[in-house]
């Protein structure tokens, strides 16, 4: 489904979003830029715009691993582009079986990502393994507005505005639905900080973005 939509798909974040989503990812690699990571992984990188973003850490190595193959080109012909190949290195990866070493990573990073696992422990779980004793995993997801009116305007935007959008746009209208449709079951807020604290993470939290209508995650792995 993400080869399909791969050409267009940088395209269709921008509009759906409105380009707000540029400045989500900023605020990620704000969070991390007082830690200065050496090593950072960017799961389900997509077309690589957090992973190229990310270097504004100025880490030494960004791996950046997604499961398709058509993401993952785009994705390197932007870097190539903006000459970052020497930072980084985008790769066919799995986040429930992570090419890497344990405790390799001091920074993993997921930008609308984790709502696409296939088994979501399992990844969470593996990306634990692959983060140092007490390396930072910050994650940015959609959510769904708790306050009126912004919660009827979500629904309305996403079941009715998104997909004639997609309908105009896209090729796949599938796939824009079952975005929208796996952006509304996502357990979002309180509910996946519980899923991030069973799967051994501490001091978590999340911080509503837009009127809530994207969350970023903050935890860490312990140091014991």
């Amino acid at each position: 489904m993400f080869d399909g939509i791969s050409p267009e798909y940088d395209l269709m974040n921008r509009i759906i979003s409105g380009g707000v989503d540029i400045k989500w990812r900023k605020n990620v690699v704000a969070m991390l830029l007082p830690k200065k990571p050496k090593k950072i992984l960017d799961v389900a990188t997509g077309t690589g715009d957090l992973a190229i973003a990310l270097t504004e850490t100025n880490a030494t190595e960004i791996i950046g691993i997604d499961i398709s193959i058509g993401m993952l080109d785009i994705g390197k012909k932007k870097v190539k582009k903006q000459k970052r190949n020497k930072k980084i290195k985008l790769e066919i990866g799995d986040s429930e079986e992570i090419g890497y070493p344990s405790n390799y990573f001091d920074a993993v990073t997921v930008a609308f990502g984790v709502r696409n696992f296939e088994n979501l422990e399992k990844g969470l779980s593996e990306i634990r393994r692959v983060l140092r004793p007490g390396g930072d995993l910050i994650i940015l997801e959609t959510a769904v507005p708790q306050k009126i009116p912004m919660r009827q305007f979500y629904q309305l935007y996403t079941h009715f505005i998104m997909p004639f959008m997609s309908w105009i746009f896209s090729k796949d209208k599938s796939a824009y639905q079952y975005l929208s449709d796996s952006a509304n079951r996502f357990p979002f807020g309180k509910a996946f900080n519980n899923i991030l604290e069973k799967n051994g993470f501490i001091g978590v939290e999340d911080i509503p973005q837009t009127f809530g209508v994207a969350s970023i995650y903050r935890a860490q792995k312990p140091t014991s």
